[in-house]
């Protein structure tokens, strides 16, 4: 496994940020660490890439445990913070020459830099320094960085934060061609980014894991718990007489004939006999999948 966190618990004094979490991330995923401001991602992300040490469970790296081999996993993990730190005076290539050096990559620095350069499309403003760029330049510049030593994986906590439309694909279509062959773990609290970007998604919430969807094709889950249907009838239906069908738990109007109806049983049969006694029409009935913003709503309200 590429990341194995198992039983993994921090605390910041007296506040539990983590709490026991457990997960898995093979090889080649490009996974989203999805959840609400302060439920514990950038924790989770700082612990897997050195920058914060954990007494209790473990966190590993390509089969290493994290804090007995801060080198090593170092050198396997490229990470971007939310927070980019980088120095505004130095020209792009410059800043990415010297972050090499720290990699001892000796003669190979100079291939890798331009390679990485081109890679994320830095090419255009190589020669201006970092504090000339544009927010979206910025976050090239990051990846470019995080990518320095070749890792085999990739952490980014909230690599699209302030980006403006354009900049925003121009980073996602990045990420996805950069995970064809690195393992991402992607933090951010957007749906959208996980719709555009990543194949499963883990969701986390007060320091604990709540879901993991290992096929995000198939987040649109129905509810386990009730039946949604989106029904239109060809004539005005009074909003009491389907409150009073059985089985029903909410009537939602869309329009004088149209209702999203919540049941805690499949109501088809039910509505198509309503329709007949009442002498009305029914032109469509089809049952609803939750949204994935529901589902995020549901799990971590």
């Amino acid at each position: 496994m590429s990341i194995s966190i198992s039983n993994l618990s921090k605390k910041y004094r007296e506040q539990t940020v983590l709490n026991n979490i457990s997960f898995e991330i093979g090889e080649g995923e490009v996974v989203g660490f999805l959840g609400p401001n302060g439920a514990g991602k950038t924790t989770t992300m700082k612990i897997l890439a050195g920058s914060l040490a954990y007494e209790t469970g473990s966190a590993k790296i390509c089969g290493l445990e994290v804090n007995e081999n801060q080198l090593k996993t170092s050198a396997l993990v490229g990470y971007l913070p939310e927070q980019n730190p980088q120095y505004s005076d130095m020209y792009v290539k410059e800043y990415l020459l010297f972050v090499a050096d720290t990699y001892k990559l000796g003669k190979s620095k100079e291939n890798r830099v331009n390679e990485l350069i081109d890679l994320v499309g830095l090419r255009p403003e190589f020669q201006k320094k970092i504090g000339q760029l544009s927010k979206g330049y910025r976050q090239r510049v990051g990846l470019a960085q995080a990518l320095i030593p070749n890792p085999k994986v990739l952490i980014l906590d909230e690599p699209t934060t302030g980006l403006d439309p354009n900049q925003l694909e121009e980073i996602r279509s990045l990420i996805r061609e950069i995970g064809k062959d690195k393992t991402v773990l992607l933090s951010t609290h957007i749906m959208q980014e996980i719709k555009a970007i990543c194949n499963r998604v883990i969701i986390i919430n007060k320091g604990e894991i709540v879901a993991d969807y290992p096929d995000i094709s198939k987040i649109n889950l129905f509810d386990e718990n009730s039946f949604h249907f989106d029904v239109e009838f060809s004539e005005q239906v009074k909003r009491s007489d389907l409150e009073n069908l059985e089985n029903i738990i909410a009537v939602k109007p869309i329009s004088t004939n149209r209702f999203t109806l919540i049941a805690s049983d499949d109501i088809r049969g039910t509505i198509f006999d309503f329709a007949v006694k009442s002498k009305n029409k029914i032109l469509m009935i089809k049952e609803v999948e939750r949204s994935m913003e529901e589902v995020f709503r549901s799990l971590t309200k």
